[in-house]
């Protein structure tokens, strides 16, 4: 037992047991022995007792934990009468009724996964029939306002497009319908993978990349993963102006292999800072086209694949966004 109290009362109760058996040894050595006798036999059957009501809140402190830890495949009915069975049965009840809840919430995300699948499915086939208008749209009215109002339309249309997906793959991540396939994959190859649809947005804006990678491997997702940095990137290098630079570098601890993605653009203010991972959150820097999924996204994903992200910004001097996959699981 690792309770002070009961270990103070234990022993006080064989000093007490002592001495009055010393003070009967000097009326009579057979009353002596006999009170020492019942006074042991009573600390060790409160010991005994004792202890088995210690066991019974070690097991039940048990459970307690791994229903904390989301498991709740649990039988610790108990029929026996006394306080600890009814607290059993109450525990017993408690589980079944988290249980249910789980269950019921699990089925709400999928159903609300599949409702945003549906609705996806209905908005592209529109989305679609008017990005084809659009291009046919283009060719005939290359120039003038006309030609000007329907690059608008177009490029509203491919940000519809993108809102669409992306908010889709967030359900589908929230309610658990996808899960990740984990491999092992070099960081040099997701890398190269999520600068390659940048690259003319980097030289139209003139934006010097500097990458300093120590390669190493990680266990995730390939596809998620790119996603998830491309969106990172993205938001970097819309907040970078003409002629600034984008730095791309490693840092490898024994615990975590860290991406870091660091750019001298305008930053973050630092009262956004803690909801610039939020859904939907417009911080003040923000630009006028941003709806705030990208970096909720980013950080589902990665969370997804147990690695975690983090962001230090300085306003006006620029931001970084750390990126750790971590090498084991405590």
């Amino acid at each position: 037992m690792i309770n002070r109290d009961i270990k103070l009362l234990i022993g006080f109760g064989a000093a007490a047991t002592v001495l009055c058996s010393a003070v009967c040894a000097f009326i009579n050595i057979w009353c002596g022995l006999i009170c020492l006798v019942l006074g042991l036999v009573i600390i060790c059957l409160f010991y005994w007792i004792t202890r088995g009501r210690y066991a019974a809140l070690y097991e039940l402190n048990n459970y307690l934990a791994q229903i904390c830890s989301g498991n709740y495949d649990l039988d610790i009915s108990d029929n026996m009468e006394g306080e600890l069975s009814i607290l059993k049965n109450n525990l017993y009840k408690v589980i079944t009724l988290l249980k249910t809840q789980n269950e019921m919430l699990s089925a709400d995300k999928v159903q609300l996964a599949d409702s945003l699948a549906d609705i996806s499915h209905q908005l592209k086939t529109p989305l679609t029939s008017m990005m084809v208008l659009t291009d046919l749209l283009k060719e005939e009215h290359p120039d003038g306002k006309t030609g000007e109002f329907v690059s608008v339309i177009d490029t509203q249309l491919e940000k519809m497009s993108w809102l669409i997906t992306t908010l889709l793959k967030l359900s589908k991540l929230d309610a658990g319908t996808v899960e990740p396939v984990f491999e092992q994959h070099r960081i040099t190859d997701v890398v190269n993978a999520c600068l390659s649809p940048f690259l003319l947005t980097l030289e139209l804006k003139n934006i010097t990349v500097n990458c300093n990678i120590d390669d190493f491997e990680f266990c995730g997702d390939s596809n998620w993963t790119v996603e998830a940095i491309q969106n990172v990137l993205k938001n970097s290098i819309e907040h970078t102006q003409r002629d600034g630079q984008l730095s791309i570098s490693t840092n490898c601890t024994n615990v975590y292999d860290e991406l870091i993605i660091s750019d001298n653009g305008c930053g973050i203010e630092k009262k956004d800072l803690p909801h610039i991972f939020e859904r939907f959150y417009h911080g003040e820097n923000s630009s006028a086209d941003s709806v705030g999924i990208g970096l909720a996204f980013a950080k589902a994903v990665l969370e997804k694949e147990r690695a975690s992200i983090s962001v230090d910004s300085v306003c006006g001097e620029g931001t970084t966004f750390s990126i750790k996959f971590y090498k084991s699981l405590v």
